[in-house]
């Protein structure tokens, strides 16, 4: 399969945008504070590694066929309130809310390459992935709202 010059530009965005959410959810699995939350970038982060080694294996001339994304199908997350002190439960809500601002800008430039493709296959495999990025949005959200954390300063 060959790529043009602009679903490669676009593909490398993707790709580094992919390896700063690997390093992210690292990260904040290392300075969260509630087991939870621990588990929940644990867990996104083994997504993202998923989505960093689709694109390098598009970006390697595979056409990489994934199921379309699913219409209505969401994952949710649900865990006991966090029982960390004040300070540590701030710095909880800090490193949640900058990995769902991650997700948002992760997620439109999904948006954008999926119009800039030509392959439909490829099409289909970016709104999958998309889709995914979307579901962890809603975790993280999620995670927030349950521990009265969304529209916290």
């Amino acid at each position: 399969m060959t790529l043009t010059p602009k679903e490669i530009s676009l593909l490398t965005d993707l790709k580094s945008s992919e390896q700063l959410c690997i390093e992210k959810y690292k990260k904040g699995e290392q300075e969260a504070c509630d087991s939870a939350l621990k588990e929940l970038f644990c867990a996104l982060r083994s997504t993202e590694e998923s989505h960093l080694g689709t694109i390098n294996r598009i970006l390697g001339g595979e056409e990489v066929e994934m199921m379309a994304a699913p219409t209505a199908v969401s994952q949710t997350f649900s865990a006991p309130a966090s029982s960390c002190p004040s300070d540590a439960k701030s710095r909880d809500a800090f490193l949640c809310k900058d990995a769902l601002a991650m997700e948002k800008h992760v997620s439109s430039v999904y948006d954008v390459s999926i119009f800039e493709f030509n392959s439909p296959t490829l099409r289909d495999t970016l709104a999958h992935i998309q889709k995914e990025e979307q579901n962890h949005g809603q975790q993280l959200y999620q995670y927030l709202s349950q521990n009265n954390m969304y529209g916290a300063v």
